[in-house]
């Protein structure tokens, strides 16, 4: 790693290739720098393969690791089996559907290939954990019985959020969890649920997902610091669309 570079993590995206733009150059990335992709580059705002053609090539500039989301996983389903998800249509899916119009067969083989190479789940040597969703088993991300539960589930978070500020590590009602981990990073919730359009910190959990597919920003990291960059928010960039809202 360069003398300068960071690590720098990205919530989810869902089709905004503006506003992910924008946000490089906010934060002044180099090729330097590693970037963390939670997941969800899809489904919302109409450049969802857009979001895929930029982040191949970005892949050819620089370190990038690529985690897979539950967003992702629904058209990759689409792009493989041509068939429609349950579901997928209305939370997002229209939008990708109609991005794809202008991708041949190649591009569309190509895309497939990316989607087939995400991460479930990254573990990086300061025992950080990178996750789309969250993990239920008490032996980590990697003992999960559903794999599906890396990209879909949410308990993490809410009970994070649920805690008792006051716990201690020690304590036996400490999550046993939160104890495997230096720091966790994860998306898929929005913290505009909880009226944050910045990243959220409780205990050793991240959460930098803050509404880029709603009304929030998009959210870059820097894991070391803790400085983070957003965009403007992303309805702002595409003022004729709805996005998932």
């Amino acid at each position: 790693m360069a003398p300068h570079s960071r690590t720098l993590v990205i919530g989810d995206i869902h089709g905004a290739l503006k506003a992910l733009q924008q946000l490089l150059a906010k934060a002044e990335v180099t090729s330097d720098d590693t970037l963390i992709f939670l997941g969800d580059y899809v489904d919302g705002w109409s450049e969802s393969a857009g979001v895929i053609d930029f982040l191949m090539d970005l892949e050819q500039q620089q370190p990038c690791i690529f985690l897979k989301g539950n967003h992702d996983e629904w058209t990759e389903s689409w792009l493989t089996t041509d068939r429609l998800p349950v579901g997928w249509h209305d939370h997002g899916g229209k939008a990708t559907f109609a991005s794809y119009s202008r991708h041949d067969a190649k591009a569309c083989a190509q895309h497939i290939d990316f989607f087939s190479r995400l991460r479930y789940y990254f573990v990086d040597a300061q025992n950080r954990l990178f996750v789309h969703a969250g993990f239920t088993s008490p032996h980590g991300p990697q003992s999960e019985y559903l794999e599906s539960n890396l990209i879909w589930e949410r308990t993490l978070w809410e009970m994070t959020v649920a805690m008792d500020r006051n716990l201690t590590k020690d304590s036996l009602r400490f999550p046993k969890r939160l104890k495997l981990f230096h720091e966790i990073y994860i998306g898929h919730t929005p913290t505009t649920n909880y009226h944050e359009t910045k990243p959220m910190n409780i205990y050793n959990v991240w959460n930098v997902d803050t509404g880029a597919a709603f009304k929030g920003p998009l959210t870059l990291l820097d894991i070391n610091t803790k400085q983070f960059w957003q965009s403007d928010p992303v309805h702002t960039l595409y003022p004729d669309e709805k996005g998932r809202n």
